[in-house]
């Protein structure tokens, strides 16, 4: 029978728990039902707990972590921060389940080291205070090894040599190599947190520029895997498909959603199945598993990636809706219901029933469902963007993600799930690796200063990672609907450096935006019902500008970490400006006019602070956009942008 992770919701702490003397309390990152949080192998990742305890005790404190089923814990130090908030980073290396640990103790020899100095300085009679911390550092010296054990012993005797002065007895003990000998050894008497799943990812789960295509207007599989070097050219890192699986002829669809499909209407590829098979199956006019396996091998030899759409839904003629009708949503006319959502109707889609009456069909379709990725891992497909996640249970996912990666830990599920902010947190707590999010709708600078806080340091920052598309096959929205080149451009932009990652629909690059209606967010002639026949060799093309963003990207590796971003002042709420990375390691300062239509302008006052800069000396600016370079003195700086010349956005790179 499908089970669930073996991630149980934490316990309310016991009695004996709060009687401690130290309280761990907020130990992040976690989600909130105890679901494990995210990580990316071989990326540092912060770990942090407020700490809490009585009276002026000095506190140790660390982080330990492992594989889950090993048995050796690795150990990082936490240090004090602000409002007791503990923290350290840790650096897991192996993809997987791993479980964190955050400890706690008095530390007895900073308390005494302390109390000491603040007595000495005041002159009073330190005598038993030099006895009690020489009596302190024998017994910290039986838990080191030889050469440290010695450091600390000749300590000791130092603080006893009753020939000396008290500065020079105290200085044997206050020395800082002894400190950083014995201040790290944990008290016996420790606390500790339950242990916290951690899930640790390969990099492409966090970082990636994905772009969107039909196989089907390319001429099939193949013609799709000639297309490739154009894609890999652009510098994008994961190649999308909707699905290619057979397509039902029953209440096919027409161009522009219409319901009377003509003979060579193609339909749309999520009425997934007909007669040559269903979700495992190639689509004949796309091509066979060879020509598949063409383009995967293909995808590999450029450095890209193939991610497949996983749909769970079915035409009428599905192999599913023959053989399990009891897998589907029966209407009291004996009738299948089909997909809705309102006003969308989608005839040509029968929504999958994923509670049937009897828990052996339930049992039954689940692993049916499991077993189409099973298909599809085999054949060598690694990510899977997952279609309307939302509208299925959340127990399915929970049981579905886990159950997969436990064998494949390298599999990555990007949720396209535009639906409520609790829904949107949940899926991604239950184990999806990537979230389609709410920047489609997202203009105004407050609204996407608001909204890119909340995602990237916020408590969703745990476990939920954004990826910003500023278009799909199905939503044309904001400035792009009717919107000029300078549109596209500047919600590229944002887009790709915003968040760590991003993608678009193919045809983006030559900005297609003509809507279905005034108040429909599709578009008129949608890809979805119809093949589209492009110019990518249009001169207006934006692919320059993409091949430069990822370029960018690319170059500036490091500072795509989701906390990684910090919003400045420009004193114009059309231009928004921003910060990735920090000096001394690899600065990004960019500068975005939300305002395709118009010149603006503005000075910007940075958060100098947050950026590691300091002092008001000069900063050499490297525009990435254009290869111009600037020169400030201080941390402001005066920005023009200008659409009508081509100008949307600075991105620089700040050198000293």
């Amino acid at each position: 029978m499908p089970r669930r992770p073996a991630a149980p919701p934490e316990p309310p702490p016991s009695a004996a728990q709060l009687l401690s003397p130290i309280v761990i309390d907020d130990a992040r990152p976690r989600t909130p039902a105890g679901f494990p949080a995210k990580g990316v192998a071989g990326t540092p990742l912060t770990v942090s707990a407020v700490l809490i305890v009585d009276g002026h005790d000095r506190l140790g404190a660390r982080v330990r972590w492992r594989p889950v089923g090993q048995d050796e814990w690795q150990v990082a130090s936490l240090v004090a921060g602000e409002r007791s908030r503990w923290s350290g980073t840790i650096e897991p290396v192996q993809l997987g389940l791993h479980e964190v640990v955050v400890e706690a103790w008095i530390d007895r020899y900073s308390t005494w080291r302390h109390e000491v100095e603040v007595k000495a300085g005041a002159a009073q009679d330190v005598e038993l205070e030099l006895e009690e911390g020489a009596l302190l550092l024998e017994e910290l010296a039986a838990q080191l090894a030889t050469a440290d054990a010695e450091l600390v012993r000749a300590a000791a005797t130092g603080v006893r040599r009753a020939d000396r002065s008290v500065d020079d007895r105290l200085n044997a003990a206050l020395d800082d190599a002894v400190a950083s000998v014995v201040c790290p050894l944990p008290d016996a008497r420790r606390s500790e947190s339950a242990p916290h799943p951690l899930w640790v990812d390969r990099r492409t789960a966090s970082v990636g520029a994905w772009y969107e295509l039909f196989p089907r207007s390319f001429g099939g599989l193949k013609g799709a895997a000639e297309h490739l070097d154009y894609v890999a050219d652009l510098g994008f890192d994961v190649v999308y498909l909707p699905p290619i699986h057979p397509i039902g002829r029953s209440h096919r669809k027409g161009p522009n959603n219409t319901l009377h499909a003509a003979p060579d209407d193609r339909g749309s590829p999520w009425a997934i199945g007909g007669p040559e098979g269903g979700h495992t199956a190639i689509h004949p006019d796309l091509g066979s598993e060879a020509d598949f396996a063409a383009l995967l091998g293909r995808a590999d030899e450029l450095g890209l990636e193939i991610a497949l759409d996983y749909a769970l839904q079915c035409s009428p003629d599905h192999p599913w809706v023959r053989d399990h009708p009891e897998w589907f949503k029966q209407r009291p006319d004996g009738s299948i219901r089909y997909a809705e959502n309102p006003p969308k109707k989608y005839q040509d889609i029968h929504p999958i029933e994923f509670w049937p009456a009897r828990e052996e069909d339930r049992v039954a379709l689940w692993e049916a469902c499991r077993d189409v990725l099973v298909h599809w891992i085999g054949q060598g497909v690694r990510i899977f963007r997952v279609d309307n996640p939302h509208t299925k249970p959340l127990a399915f996912w929970a049981w579905l993600l886990d159950d997969l990666r436990r064998q494949h830990p390298d599999l990555i599920f990007l949720a396209e799930a535009f639906t409520t902010p609790p829904m949107m947190a949940k899926l991604a707590e239950v184990g999806f690796s990537q979230s389609y999010t709410y920047f489609t709708w997202r203009h105004e600078a407050e609204e996407l200063r608001t909204y890119v806080t909340e995602l990237s340091h916020g408590p969703l920052s745990d476990y939920m990672r954004p990826a910003f598309w500023p278009n799909t096959p199905d939503i044309l929205g904001g400035v792009l609907r009717d919107g000029p080149r300078s549109a596209f451009a500047l919600r590229l932009v944002l887009a790709a450096t915003l968040v760590p990652t991003y993608g678009v629909y193919s045809g983006y690059e030559l900005c297609e935006n003509e809507p279905a209606s005034e108040s429909n967010e599709e578009y008129l002639h949608s890809e979805k019902y119809e093949l589209k026949h492009r110019d990518y060799t249009d001169p207006a093309t934006l692919a320059p500008l993409m091949r430069t963003l990822n370029g960018v990207r690319r170059r500036h590796g490091d500072v795509w970490s989701l906390s990684d971003v910090c919003f400045h002042d420009t004193g114009n709420e059309q231009l928004l400006a921003y910060s990735r990375g920090r000096a001394g390691e690899d600065l990004l300062l960019c500068v975005v006019n939300l305002d395709p239509h118009n010149a603006q302008e503005g000075v910007l006052q940075l958060d100098g602070g947050a950026m590691g800069l300091h002092g008001d000396g000069r900063m050499q600016l490297l525009d990435e956009l254009d290869g111009a370079r600037y020169e400030w003195w201080g941390q402001s700086g005066y920005v023009r942008l200008d659409p009508g010349l081509g100008q949307v956005a600075h991105i620089f790179h700040i050198t000293h």
